[in-house]
């Protein structure tokens, strides 16, 4: 079978730079879309033009120039999108409507994977301001899709490995401590971690396999599937000694988000949902979706002990 062409967007960002690697790696012919937006900013420019050199092919486009949309759609088989979707960098959420209506005159897709990459939005509908805008957007974007009639894929990958493990699950850390953790809550709620570089490999493995079309990809490694006390102990075992504990209560968790800036609500919304209310692991999949590790169990994912290594 013939491999897909592959659109990317938002392929010099923290995932889509994964994202391109990827397509190229598994031999998709991949074109990166190359925004004016871009412009002076020579480090995206020189990743762009190293992606070029290891054959991807630029495609000058803009969100605010449909045609150039269109033409840039046309020339592929399948769009992924992973613009950001964080509030602590940026939240573009809701511009891959452009994207919409572009693939939809196109009209040439065979798949389109907009930004997720995170929570499944659909089960957040009573997620807490202001945290909720981000799963709001992204069903907003979920119905111009369904109600465009274009064939989809929604890749759910949980926690990035690096924001969360690297911290040991704490909000505004990405290195590990050797003397002390604060535990959020009992620390006994399970969350799901997940290498980026992984969630690029499953998310390309996706692109041309009919049994993840038209449903929602999560990705749950089963050996990374573990409570903040579980990640705690890995840590402890890697450094040889233990960690000094401290427990945050719900309630002084959410004490200080009025004070804070809207994105930091919005990260700590997040957060609380995790590592509070354990919302990643608290469902069964249904028939609605698949899960990543049972269809491509050739795929050697980066497990939890082994992604924390790197901090030694």
């Amino acid at each position: 079978m013939e491999k897909s062409k592959v659109l990317i967007v938002g392929g010099t960002g923290y995932l889509g730079k994964r994202l391109v690697k990827s397509s190229l790696a598994n031999g998709h012919d991949t074109y990166i879309l190359q925004r004016p937006e871009t412009g002076v900013d020579i480090e995206k420019v020189e990743m762009l033009i190293s992606f070029k050199m290891q054959g991807a092919h630029l495609v000058n486009a803009s969100f605010n120039d449909h045609r150039s949309l269109v033409d840039a759609v046309k020339l592929v088989d399948v769009v992924i999108c992973a613009i950001s979707g964080v509030h602590i960098r940026s939240h573009h959420i809701l511009l891959q409507l452009k994207l919409v209506d572009a693939i939809k005159e196109a009209g040439n897709i065979k798949r389109f994977f907009p930004s997720e990459f995170g929570t499944d939005p659909a089960r957040m509908e009573n997620a807490m301001e202001p945290g909720r805008v981000t799963f709001d957007d992204k069903m907003v974007v979920r119905k111009a899709i369904e109600e465009a009639g274009i064939p989809f894929t929604y890749v759910s990958a949980n926690c990035f490995a690096g924001y969360f493990l690297g911290g040991l699950c704490q909000i505004g850390h990405i290195l590990p401590s050797t003397d002390s953790v604060l535990l959020l809550g009992d620390g006994n709620q399970k969350a799901i971690y997940v290498n980026e570089d992984d969630i690029a490999t499953y998310t390309i493995k996706a692109i041309d396999d009919p049994r993840t079309l038209n449903k929602t990809l999560y990705l749950r490694p089963p050996k990374n599937i573990l409570s903040q006390r579980e990640v705690v102990q890995i840590w402890e075992k890697l450094i040889g000694k233990e960690l000094k504990k401290s427990t945050l209560s719900k309630e002084d968790f959410l004490a200080p988000m009025k004070e804070l800036e809207y994105a930091e609500q919005v990260g700590l919304c997040h957060y609380y949902h995790v590592c509070y209310e354990g919302c990643l692991a608290n469902f069964e999949i249904g028939e609605e979706g698949e899960e990543a590790s049972t269809l491509y169990p050739e795929v050697k994912y980066t497990t939890a002990e082994q992604y924390m290594k790197r901090y030694l």
